[in-house]
């Protein structure tokens, strides 16, 4: 521990400012139910709380913020680094047109939330697993629409403890990408949406959502698409066409329903998942001459 500051000090300083935990399963903390311990896993009381507590982390700490998990791949010997849960982030303000969105706001709640005030533009939300913070982080999307459509200001807590807000073209956001700050916590985001009536927006909801619920494994756990579609083509048919649809390692398997999951089937490892990460890949690039670039993000160290 640097800056001055001993452990006992430091940690209970920490969880005097929410719910702190050390060596927290990370299995039980995303939607593959895979990861091992984090270091120190954190739940700030509230945006104030946040920003004291990464004033207070050292230099050398790293640290990760966490949603929902739904697109997140952690190594099974877990994570050297302050995991922050901002699911306590969950405010949800209406202002006209104008939606602010904590960061811990579920994107699914977001859409129905925005329904009922007859505001349309986020729809596809209500099928997109995990919360805001991470929605913008990796510009979330669905039914070729994305978060960037809609979004007008990220603000950011940066790594000194900073607040900070970013118009959306500062991100430069693209498909499942935005350039955020490195080290930086998304605290929330602003959209501005359009009028229309409830009902409407909520039979496109539904209409989405039996879309997905049709044609997805989302009765085991899964990342959501795991890898990104590359121009012109979908991940899920070049899995399926090079003859992996249902291959399996382990405990985890690439989904009979859509070859672009891969779904914890039976106490799979992280090891197991990214091994099929790694045995997609090499088909499709052996058969197609095509890279796959995941869109799971792999946090932490691996061998």
């Amino acid at each position: 521990m640097s800056d001055g500051m001993n452990l006992s000090d430091w940690s209970r300083q920490l969880a005097e400012l929410g719910m702190l935990r050390e060596y927290e399963p990370m299995a039980r903390h995303t939607t593959l139910c895979v990861g091992g311990p984090a270091r120190w896993y954190f739940r700030p009381a509230d945006r104030e709380a946040l920003a004291r507590a990464v004033r207070l982390c050292p230099a050398d700490m790293s640290i990760l913020p966490l949603g929902r998990g739904s697109n997140m791949l952690v190594p099974d010997g877990g994570l050297d680094t302050l995991v922050i849960d901002v699911s306590e982030l969950n405010t949800l303000i209406f202002d006209g047109c104008h939606v602010h969105a904590g960061a811990g706001v579920r994107m699914s709640r977001f859409a129905r939330q925005c329904a009922e005030h007859g505001l349309s533009g986020c729809e596809f939300l209500a099928t997109v697993p995990g919360a805001m913070g991470g929605g913008v982080a990796m510009n979330a999307g669905a039914f070729a629409q994305q978060l960037s459509d809609t979004l007008v200001t990220a603000e950011v807590l940066l790594r000194n403890g900073e607040f900070l807000t970013l118009d959306a073209e500062q991100l430069c956001m693209s498909y499942r990408h935005s350039e955020l700050p490195g080290q930086c916590v998304v605290v929330e985001a602003e959209f501005r949406l359009t009028p229309d009536h409830p009902d409407q927006i909520r039979e496109r909801m539904r209409t989405m959502r039996s879309r997905r619920g049709g044609t997805q494994p989302l009765s085991l756990p899964n990342c959501g698409s795991v890898f990104k579609n590359p121009p012109g083509d979908h991940a899920a048919r070049l899995i399926e066409a090079a003859g992996l649809k249902g291959f399996a390692i382990g405990g985890a398997r690439i989904s009979e329903q859509h070859a672009n999951f891969i779904v914890n089937a039976s106490e799979a490892s992280s090891a197991d998942i990214v091994a099929l990460i790694e045995r997609a890949k090499r088909e499709v690039k052996l058969q197609f001459d095509i890279d796959l670039e995941p869109e799971v993000r792999m946090v932490g160290e691996w061998l």
